[in-house]
C-alpha cells in the first residue's frame, strides 16, 4: 500500500508546532463515521485449539475481511542511534495470511501526542511491503481519543485512506462519562467524552474504555480496560463492536497481540 495523502506522511523534521497543525488538517480529513464495504459482523478472531492462530489455518465458509495487526518494537529505545520495528500481521478470520515488518532510524525523541512522526515512517515502510489489500487495520495506539484527534490510528489511517482504529492501554486524554475507579466486569463499555483537552466539541464520544477480558474476583486479581477510538471510515460504537469480535480470549485484540509477537521475533533478530 501507498500513501492516497502523501501531504500527510510525518515528517519527524517538522517543528512541534507544525506537527500539531498537521495533526488538525488530519483530524479534519479524517471520517469518524461508518464508511467501509464489509460487514462488521463477519470479522472474527477465533483461535485453533491451542490457543495460537497459525499461519495457514482452516477458516470457515463465509470469508472474513482482512484485518492487519500493526504494532511496533524499539531497539535500543533511549538511545540516539534507536531503530523502530514496525510488524504487520494480517489475518482473515483465524488464518494468518502474511507477516511484513520494517526497521528504520528514529529521528526524534517519544513525545506524547506526536507518536506518529516518531514511528510513522516504519509503519508506512511496513505497509508499502504488504501485498493483500487490508478491510481494517488495527492499531497499537489511539485514534481520536488523542489531544487533536488524530493520534497514529488516525494519521496512518488517513494517509493510506484505510479505515483503521486504535487500542490503547493507557488513556491519553478526555473524561470517561462513568468513573473507572470501580472495576469493570467482562465486556463492559464506558464513553470517553471530549473535555478541554480536545479539539473536539466538549461532550463529544471520541472512543470508549472497553473491558476485553476481567478475572471472577477483580478485587484480588484484576485486568485494566483498553481505551478504543476510531481512527478513520468507523464510529467509536463500531469500533467498540470491532474490538469485541477480535478479541479471542485475550485482554488484545488477535491481530494485534500478534503483531506484538512478531516484532518481538523481529527485535530479537536484528539485536542479534
Amino acid at each position: 500500500m501507498t500513501p492516497v495523502h502523501p501531504e500527510f506522511v510525518p515528517d519527524p523534521t517538522l517543528s512541534r508546532e507544525e506537527m500539531e497543525r498537521l495533526q488538525r488538517d488530519i483530524a479534519d480529513v479524517a471520517g469518524f463515521e461508518d464508511d467501509f464495504a464489509f460487514d462488521p459482523a463477519a470479522v472474527r478472531a477465533d483461535p485453533t485449539d491451542d490457543g495460537q492462530t497459525a499461519l495457514g489455518a482452516a477458516t470457515d465458509d463465509a470469508e472474513p475481511p482482512v484485518v492487519v495487526g500493526v504494532d511496533q518494537a524499539f531497539v535500543d529505545a533511549f538511545s540516539e542511534d534507536a531503530l523502530a520495528v514496525s510488524a504487520i500481521v494480517a489475518t482473515r478470520g483465524s488464518e494468518v495470511i502474511e507477516e511484513v515488518h520494517a526497521v528504520e532510524p528514529t529521528e526524534i525523541p517519544y513525545v506524547p501526542g506526536l507518536l506518529s512522526f516518531r514511528e510513522g515512517g516504519a509503519i508506512l515502510s511496513a505497509f508499502e511491503k504488504l501485498t493483500v489489500d487490508p478491510d481494517l487495520a488495527v492499531f497499537d495506539g489511539s485514534g481520536r481519543i488523542h489531544f487533536r484527534q488524530a493520534g497514529i490510528a488516525t494519521h496512518v489511517g488517513v494517509t493510506l485512506d484505510v479505515p483503521a482504529v486504535g487500542v490503547a492501554k493507557n488513556l491519553l486524554c478526555g473524561r470517561p462519562r462513568e468513573s473507572l475507579d470501580e472495576y469493570l466486569p467482562q465486556g463492559a463499555r464506558v464513553a470517553i467524552e471530549a473535555d478541554d483537552s480536545v479539539t473536539a466539541p466538549s461532550g463529544t464520544v471520541i472512543g470508549y474504555a472497553y473491558q476485553s477480558r476481567q478475572y471472577d474476583n477483580p478485587e484480588t486479581r484484576h485486568v485494566n480496560p483498553l481505551y478504543v477510538s476510531p481512527g478513520h471510515r468507523v464510529s467509536a460504537e463500531t469500533t467498540t463492536d470491532l474490538v469485541e469480535r477480535l478479541c479471542a480470549g485475550y485482554k488484545l485484540p488477535e491481530p494485534t497481540r500478534l503483531a506484538d509477537n512478531y516484532a518481538d521475533e523481529v527485535k530479537a533478530e536484528v539485536r542479534d
